[in-house]
């Protein structure tokens, strides 16, 4: 329509397009006004209602407070703040929506009583007044700052308390002030995208709902003061079925015992936590499903219980709820069990330990018995002092977390301490030695190679020096008839220490066997 020469005709055609498509857009903008008119209406009647609502839960829940001040007390304190706070944002709102009138030059029509939505076309009033260029001018400011106090006192106001993280959440949602992408994908500030470059019913509409959001915030949170939001609670769409062990390990052949709940992970922080006696780092300890992680020593072989303490905030007071489960601990697989069929032997005269356990159960329900054993100091120790005969058996009984018994026993061979070997200052068997030495010499008695190391006690011996008679010696030290006996022997004589007799240091009554004799040449 626009180039090269055009008819007189043609001229008034184009012309008539142009009016057409004017009169067509300016309909279109009458309509698309009186329908945020239209909005706007339903919004205010809204807030009526809704505002003679909340007066009545707000009047019901004083009384209770009045009647019931333990449960109720607390939750009437909250929802008279929530009441102060959201009147007064209320009505800051309802100052802008005045001085969005006062500024365009609207007003009401004085036989219906409404706006002249049709005439609220202009975009520039808020613009100029909010915004200077990407920056917000000091009332756009003073805006946001509006919001964001009435946000953090209503979040004050609910605070830590469990019951309320689900409304913190749903308020958070409703009064979400962050950026936002426009069609295009610019991120833009929340006052930005929502009334910048709009006209002035539409920003009009856009405040009255916003009054109308602060007006469902007072009635959901005083519903959740008067405990009347119960569904999600209730709703067992929400609960997972829970498998709970009666204790986190069972032994081969016993049955599976435990039980199936149905609950639900709470995804909350506690306040406090405490395991085994010891408080936990809360910002190591909770995941992001809200679950503690335990981490601690297990302790002995056995059956073990977890004691502890969750503490959340709840009604304002602090609420412990108990931990308590078991486990049980058994040995960590690190070594073989390597026995030597016909070595199972225990000695006679002496106190043989003992390690006595059955895996998997604690040593207070292991009872071990056989002749001459007795429990000594240690877990699992044991001493065994065979009598007589050549055998002796160890039963062993252990108590399952069922109340159920096992048994064990292991047969041992009795043997007598081995003979002992005489000694003369020191030495065995053939023994060179000077006159003088043997003496002055102590005779003794060792056992060789044996598994314990016994002090042996020499009570008597017999000494023979070739020429004299036998001599009968008390003790380990030469008496003066023997040594007189030695005086005599010559170089190269042979001297027999013999018939040694001794005893067990502390086991008297124990008799050895005879002991080795000690043969003596003399050099000098």
């Amino acid at each position: 329509m626009a180039g090269g020469k055009l008819s007189a005709r043609q001229k008034m055609i184009n012309l008539m397009y142009l009016v057409f498509i004017a009169m067509m857009a300016m309909n279109m903008s009458k309509e698309v006004l009186s329908a945020f008119g239209l909005m706007e209406a339903k919004f205010a009647d809204s807030n009526t209602a809704t505002t003679d609502r909340n007066v009545a839960l707000l009047a019901d829940l004083e009384t209770k407070g009045e009647e019931k001040p333990e449960e109720f007390a607390l939750p009437a304190q909250k929802a008279k703040q929530v009441s102060l706070i959201s009147d007064k944002f209320f009505k800051y709102v309802e100052t802008l929506k005045v001085d969005l009138l006062k500024d365009g030059k609207y007003e009401l029509d004085p036989e219906t009583g409404k706006l002249p939505f049709e005439k609220m076309d202009k975009t520039d009033i808020l613009d100029e007044k909010w915004f200077t260029g990407d920056r917000l001018t000091k009332a756009g400011d003073a805006v946001m700052a509006a919001v964001a106090k009435y946000k953090k006192d209503i979040k004050d106001v609910l605070g830590a308390d469990v019951k309320y993280k689900k409304a913190n959440e749903t308020f958070d949602k409703l009064f979400d002030t962050s950026e936002t992408e426009d069609s295009k994908g610019k991120k833009m500030g929340w006052l930005d995208y929502h009334f910048k470059g709009f006209p002035a019913i539409a920003s009009y509409t856009k405040l009255t709902a916003l009054q109308n959001d602060v007006k469902v915030t007072e009635a959901n949170m005083f519903n959740l003061f008067l405990g009347n939001t119960l569904t999600e609670a209730v709703s067992l769409k929400k609960y997972q079925a829970i498998v709970l062990a009666d204790k986190s390990a069972f032994f081969a052949g016993e049955k599976f015992q435990g039980k199936v709940v149905l609950g639900k992970y709470a995804n909350v922080t506690p306040t406090k936590l405490s395991v085994q006696g010891k408080e936990i780092n809360l910002s190591d300890a909770i995941d992001s499903l809200g679950a503690a992680k335990l981490d601690f020593n297990v302790g002995n072989v056995g059956e073990h219980k977890i004691d502890g303490k969750f503490t959340f905030l709840e009604d304002g007071k602090p609420l412990e709820i108990d931990i308590i489960g078991n486990y049980v601990v058994v040995p960590r697989p690190n070594s073989a069990t390597i026995s030597a069929d016909k070595m199972n032997v225990v000695y006679r005269g002496v106190s043989n330990p003992m390690t006595i356990s059955f895996a998997g159960v604690s040593d207070n329900k292991v009872n071990a018995s056989g002749s001459g054993l007795s429990k000594t100091t240690g877990i699992g120790k044991y001493a065994m002092n065979p009598g007589t005969g050549r055998e002796v058996t160890i039963n062993v009984t252990a108590t399952l977390d069922d109340g159920s018994k096992v048994s064990d026993q292991q047969t041992f061979r009795i043997k007598d301490i081995p003979k002992p070997t005489g000694t003369i200052v020191g030495k065995d068997g053939i023994v060179k030695l000077p006159k003088r030495n043997v003496e002055v010499g102590t005779v003794g008695a060792k056992l060789d190679d044996f598994v314990f190391d016994l002090p042996i006690n020499v009570t008597s011996f017999k000494i023979k020096v070739p020429g004299q008679p036998t001599v009968l010696v008390a003790g380990t030290k030469m008496n003066g008839q023997a040594k007189s006996a030695i005086a005599r022997a010559r170089k190269g004589d042979i001297i027999q220490i013999f018939d040694i007799k001794a005893k067990i240091q502390g086991n008297a009554k124990y008799q050895l066997k005879g002991v080795s004799p000690v043969t003596i040449e003399i050099t000098n």
